[in-house]
C-alpha cells in the first residue's frame, strides 16, 4: 500500500495544469451508454475512479479505446450486459449513474447498491422516486436496484420531478434518463454544479434538448435517439481549490492553468478574506500567499453550489489550523465529514467538534506525524497540513487521494514541495 512522505516548510512556486473534473467525467462516461455511436471525451483525468468506471462500462460490453493519455473513446453500440455488479460498484457511489442511461435506452437495468467514501448517508431513494415518476418499475432486492419499463412500454415518460433534497447524482441520472423519455421532463430543486452544466452541454452535442442547466429548474424535451459526439471535460474546480488552499497555507506564488475562477467564487471570497491573493487571468488563476503567519482564519458553512462546497471543507480547515484566530466550520451536507479532524489533531491542530460544528483554534505550529486518510478530501487536507508541518509527515491510505487527484505529489514536487510516494 502506498504512502506519501512529506517534509514540510517549503513555499510553493511555479505553474501546474488543473486536470479535468472527476465529478464531470464520471457522469459523462455513463452518458456514452445513451448512444449507439462512439463518444470521444478529452481532458479526462488519470484517476482511480475513472479507471473503475471504465472497467464497469467494459464489463457491460462498451468498447473503450484510449488514443492519448487524456482521451477516451467509448462505443456502446454492441453492449448487451445491463448489470452493474457489486464487485465493480462497491468502491464508488458514482456507479449509480449507469441506472438512468440504461433504463432510458434499453428499458431495464440491474445495478448494485453503491459504495464509496464513508462520509455519511447519500441515499438512492431520490433516484428511485424520480425514475418511478417517469414510469419505471423499481425494486430493491438482494443488494441490487432492479428497474424496468412497464409491460408494453418502449420509453420512459416525461414527468415533473421535485426531489426532497438537492442531489447532484440524482439530477444527473434524471437529466440523462429524460433525454430519451417521451415528452417533457422538468427537474425542480435541481443541483446547479458546473459539472451538471458540463454534462448537459455534452448531451446537447449528442442531440438532446435541454434548457435551464446551471439553475434549480431544468427542462428536457425527450428525443427518440441520441448520437455520438466529441466533448472536452471541464476543469476540476475542487483540484483547483485544493491547490489554492495549499499555496495559502505554505506561502508562495503559483499559476493554476485552466482553473475556472467563476466556478470557485465562494472559496475565492473566503481566501481573499483570509489574506490569500487570487487573480483571475486569461488562462487560469494566479494565487499568492504570505504563508501561515500572514493569514487570518475564516469561518464558513458548507452548502449546495454556488455556496461553499463540502468538497473543500477539509482543505480549508487545514489552512485555518495554521492561520491566526479562531474559526468555526459548519458542515451541512454530510454528517460524517469531520473524520479528518482526529488526524489533524495528531499533527498538533486544536479542533473541537460538536455535531455539525467544528471550532478551530488557529495559529498553531504543526509537527510531522503518521496520519491516516479516511476519505478523498480528508486525504488532501492531511497533505496540506503536512506541507506546513515541521519535520516529516507520513500519510497512509493514499488510495483515497488517487480516487480524485491526478498525480498530486508530482504536481506538488513541480512547485517545490518535498513529497515522495513510497510503497509501504
Amino acid at each position: 500500500m502506498d504512502q506519501l512522505i512529506i517534509t514540510g516548510g517549503h513555499p510553493l512556486r511555479g505553474t501546474i495544469d488543473i486536470a479535468g473534473a472527476k465529478n464531470a467525467t464520471l457522469p459523462e462516461l455513463c452518458a456514452a451508454l445513451l448512444a449507439p455511436e462512439a463518444v470521444t471525451l478529452t481532458n479526462v483525468p488519470a484517476l482511480q475512479d475513472v479507471r473503475t468506471m471504465v472497467r464497469l462500462l467494459e464489463n457491460m460490453g462498451v468498447a473503450v479505446r484510449q488514443p492519448t493519455e487524456d482521451t477516451l473513446v467509448l462505443d456502446a453500440g454492441a453492449m448487451a450486459n445491463l448489470e452493474a455488479p457489486y464487485d465493480l460498484v462497491k468502491t464508488m457511489r458514482a456507479s449509480i449513474l449507469v441506472l438512468g442511461p440504461l433504463l432510458a435506452r434499453f428499458g431495464r437495468a440491474r445495478v448494485s447498491l453503491p459504495g464509496g467514501c464513508a462520509i455519511g448517508s447519500r441515499p438512492v431513494d431520490q433516484h428511485i422516486k424520480g425514475l418511478e415518476a417517469m414510469g419505471a418499475h423499481i425494486e430493491v432486492a438482494h443488494g441490487y436496484i432492479e428497474a424496468r419499463l412497464p409491460e408494453g412500454a418502449t420509453r420512459l415518460k416525461g414527468a415533473r420531478i421535485t426531489t426532497d433534497m438537492v442531489t447532484v447524482t440524482g439530477t444527473e441520472n434524471f437529466l440523462m434518463a429524460a433525454t430519451l423519455a417521451e415528452g417533457e421532463t422538468i427537474l425542480e430543486n435541481a443541483a446547479q454544479e458546473p459539472e451538471i452544466s458540463d454534462l448537459a452541454e455534452m448531451l446537447i452535442r449528442m442531440g438532446a434538448k435541454i434548457e435551464g442547466h446551471g439553475t434549480s429548474r431544468i427542462r428536457i424535451q425527450g428525443v427518440p435517439a441520441l448520437t455520438g459526439c466529441a466533448h472536452q471535460v471541464v476543469a476540476d474546480r475542487i483540484e483547483a481549490g485544493t491547490f489554492l488552499c495549499a499555496v495559502g497555507a505554505t506561502g508562495g506564488e503559483v499559476m493554476l492553468r485552466h482553473a475556472r475562477g467563476d466556478h470557485l467564487d465562494a472559496v475565492i471570497e473566503k481566501l481573499a478574506e483570509a489574506g490569500v491573493g487570487v487573480a483571475r487571468e486569461a488562462d487560469g488563476l494566479r494565487v499568492t500567499s504570505p504563508g501561515a503567519k500572514g493569514l487570518v482564519a475564516q469561518s464558513f458553512r458548507t452548502t449546495e453550489y454556488p455556496g461553499f462546497p463540502t468538497d473543500m471543507q477539509a482543505q480549508f480547515m487545514a489552512m485555518n489550523v495554521v492561520a491566526k484566530g479562531t474559526s468555526t466550520v459548519i458542515e451541512t451536507i454530510f454528517e460524517n465529514r469531520f473524520m479528518h479532524v482526529q488526524e489533524l489533531q495528531r499533527l498538533g491542530a486544536h479542533i473541537t467538534v460538536d455535531g455539525k460544528t467544528a471550532v478551530i483554534q488557529g495559529g498553531v505550529a504543526l509537527s510531522g506525524a503518521h496520519v491516516m486518510a479516511t476519505d478523498l478530501r480528508a486525504s488532501a487536507s492531511l497533505v496540506i497540513a503536512g506541507l506546513v508541518a515541521d519535520g516529516e509527515t507520513t500519510v497512509e491510505r493514499v488510495y483515497h487521494l488517487d480516487r480524485g487527484y491526478d498525480r498530486m505529489e508530482v504536481k506538488l514536487r513541480a512547485l517545490g514541495a518535498r513529497i515522495e510516494r513510497v510503497r509501504a
